[in-house]
């Protein structure tokens, strides 16, 4: 009997201990937290906590994504944003950052595993676009694609500009922010201008559209009584500036 007793103790002492784990209603405010606060690494331990807890955790895995990222860990990153937008692949949020992530990893990949890589960044950031409309970092994201990529590759300056389009009809000024670098990268300066001033009948006081006139007037060597004019409403704007 005291053989028994003791081969069972022996036993119970030799397995791991018991770990006493948050619910996942408990441990999310606190990884959550942990994120916001910028605290990615011991946020990254959190969230793997909850992902050990329930591998089929899509959010969970999500923010390991964009931890990954933020530790320039791409690949890893990759792995993670693929797995969430398997697990629901009805999030445009994902998908977004799935492409960012692809796109990030074509800058440092070979160029046959470039074509690869930007074709994944495209489909994603198109995926996500289509999910939701109204995400506009995908948007951007695709604006960014269309205008660097070659035509082979679905890329083209006509729908980068349909893009920036589309922002600037849900958000005039992050639009006419991203619409007026594409007209200055094209050297359409007189356009860029009109754009702004637009932005500027529309909001009397933002700096940045009357600086913008500004900066390209002087750069472009176009309109400069123009540009003055808008960078003293600059000066007045932030006086002492």
């Amino acid at each position: 009997m005291h053989r028994v007793s003791f081969l069972i103790a022996t036993l119970l002492l030799s397995l791991p201990p018991l770990i006493i784990s948050a619910t996942p209603s408990e441990a999310y405010p606190e990884a959550l937290a942990l994120y916001q606060a910028r605290n990615y690494s011991d946020a990254r331990i959190a969230f793997q906590d909850i992902v050990y807890a329930n591998p089929d955790d899509a959010t969970a895995r999500h923010y390991l994504g964009r931890i990954a990222m933020k530790h320039q860990h791409t690949e890893t990153a990759i792995e993670h944003f693929e797995k969430s937008t398997q697990l629901d692949p009805t999030n445009s949020d994902y998908f977004a950052d799935l492409g960012e992530a692809y796109g990030r990893a074509a800058d440092d990949a070979s160029v046959i595993a470039q074509i690869g890589l930007a074709k994944k960044c495209r489909a994603a950031l198109e995926r996500a676009v289509e999910l939701a409309p109204d995400n506009l970092e995908a948007r951007r994201g695709l604006v960014d694609y269309y205008r660097q990529a070659p035509s082979f590759l679905g890329g083209g300056v006509m729908k980068a500009y349909s893009q920036a389009e589309a922002i600037r009809v849900r958000d005039l000024n992050l639009g006419t922010l991203i619409l007026g670098q594409l007209y200055v990268a094209d050297r359409r300066f007189a356009e860029a201008i009109t754009l702004f001033q637009e932005l500027c009948v529309a909001q009397p006081e933002n700096y940045l559209a009357h600086y913008s006139i500004g900066r390209i007037a002087a750069e472009s060597g176009e309109q400069l009584v123009l540009g003055e004019s808008h960078l003293n409403r600059c000066l007045q704007l932030t006086p002492g500036h």
